[in-house]
């Protein structure tokens, strides 16, 4: 057990190395080729049922966790550290968030208000059409937020309960919710399980990641009193607890008023009290959400490690 959980500890460093070098995959991504299956799963399956898409969530997600389990099966240290390094590089997307969020915060420094507003669905489902400066450096700052959450800390913690088929799994239910979790009439009923699956699979690493953002403030006071007065206010379970500690952590106001196509969102205000987000606030959302996979991937190991170290004592 002990050389097992080596070689994961060893591979998820490897992996966040190769991200915050590399970024995501420019080709081959295997996110995008999970895409076109479960798409061509969703044609053979789809239904106006919810039945039908708790199946196509099962098949979809359990094809991904059974065929990463299956690479684990019988591998000694080195190549578990070689899947769990290529796992953490495929799911992580820590540096292509803050470089499409640095990209627009560029433009928004620039003054070039048009270019931002191009940019901005790169980041998040937002119409940007008619956001000014100020609106668009929320929307980035609350996108930072909320996918440090999920596509940095949520993953490790993954990682750390189930190795490398924890991580693929994960991306594979985050994903999915991406592609059908939302109320549109037409995944109102067949998007319901992988939306639900999603909030559950969600629920630790956003505490984690609020926490941690606690923890990398520069007024940790602050930082956990707005967490843990408005962490529950969001309409998501999860949201919200990322977005408020963020809010905490610098300063400013994020919520309120949303454009997503035709559909408007009234959410609740986060940090009421403080400033409204400026422009540098992204370069400071970046920084902070780096300081945080740090500390995730650093927690997340240390915490497998001592655990695998504990039961393995436990059984002699």
């Amino acid at each position: 057990m002990q050389r097992a959980v080596a070689g994961y500890a060893c591979g998820a460093v490897a992996g966040y190395a190769a991200d915050a070098v590399f970024a995501d995959p420019r080709r081959g991504h295997p996110v995008a080729a999970f895409g076109r299956a479960a798409t061509a799963l969703e044609r053979a399956l789809w239904r106006d049922h919810r039945g039908a898409g708790a199946l196509h969530t099962a098949l979809a997600v359990g094809a991904v966790a059974t065929g990463a389990a299956l690479l684990e099966r019988g591998a000694g240290p080195a190549r578990r550290a070689a899947n769990a390094a290529l796992a953490t590089w495929t799911v992580l997307g820590g540096t292509s968030l803050t470089r499409e969020a640095r990209t627009i915060g560029g433009h928004l420094t620039a003054g070039d208000l048009t270019a931002a507003r191009e940019r901005l669905p790169h980041l998040c489902g937002r119409d940007p059409s008619g956001l000014d400066e100020q609106q668009i450096a929320r929307a980035v700052v609350e996108s930072v937020a909320e996918n440090t959450a999920d596509a940095v800390v949520n993953a490790l913690v993954w990682g750390a309960l189930a190795g490398s088929p924890g991580l693929l799994a994960f991306r594979a239910v985050n994903t999915l919710d991406a592609m059908v979790g939302h109320k549109s009439p037409r995944y109102r009923r067949f998007g319901w399980a992988a939306a639900r699956l999603d909030d559950v699979a969600g629920w630790p690493g956003a505490r984690l990641a609020a926490l941690l953002a606690v923890a990398a403030a520069e007024d940790r006071g602050r930082a956990w009193r707005i967490w843990r007065r408005d962490g529950s206010a969001h309409p998501s379970p999860n949201a919200g607890q990322a977005e408020s500690a963020f809010a905490g952590a610098l300063g400013v106001r994020l919520g309120g008023t949303l454009q997503y196509g035709t559909r408007v969102e009234h959410r609740p205000v986060l940090g009421a009290e403080q400033r409204p987000v400026a422009v540098g606030d992204i370069e400071r959302a970046c920084q902070l959400s780096r300081r945080i996979g740090l500390l995730a991937l650093t927690s997340t190991v240390l915490t497998r490690t001592v655990v695998a170290r504990a039961l393995w004592k436990g059984r002699r």
